[in-house]
């Protein structure tokens, strides 16, 4: 039972984080370069489009490593359980 709860929890959660995540992405981009975020397969500025892979990825990664343990530490304490 915990493992399904886990899984369900875990995903939810990851999912709704980074969706805001990208969210605020997009509009941190637009409110420090005035332009819409780089779109996949645009030729328009390399450099731009470089660090723009570099900063979302890195956002997403960090925050679903945080939602993930975050979520395993809920469900650990709702369970009793140290491990899921």
């Amino acid at each position: 039972m915990a493992s399904k709860a886990w899984s369900g929890l875990s995903s939810v959660a990851v999912l709704g984080a980074m969706a805001v995540t990208k969210k605020g992405l997009d509009s941190s981009w637009r409110a420090a370069t005035g332009k819409p975020p780089p779109a996949k397969g645009s030729s328009d500025e390399m450099t731009e489009a470089v660090l723009w892979a570099m900063l979302s990825a890195a956002a997403l990664t960090v925050v679903r490593i945080v939602v993930t343990r975050r979520a395993a530490g809920y469900i650990a304490r709702s369970t009793g359980k140290s491990r899921v």
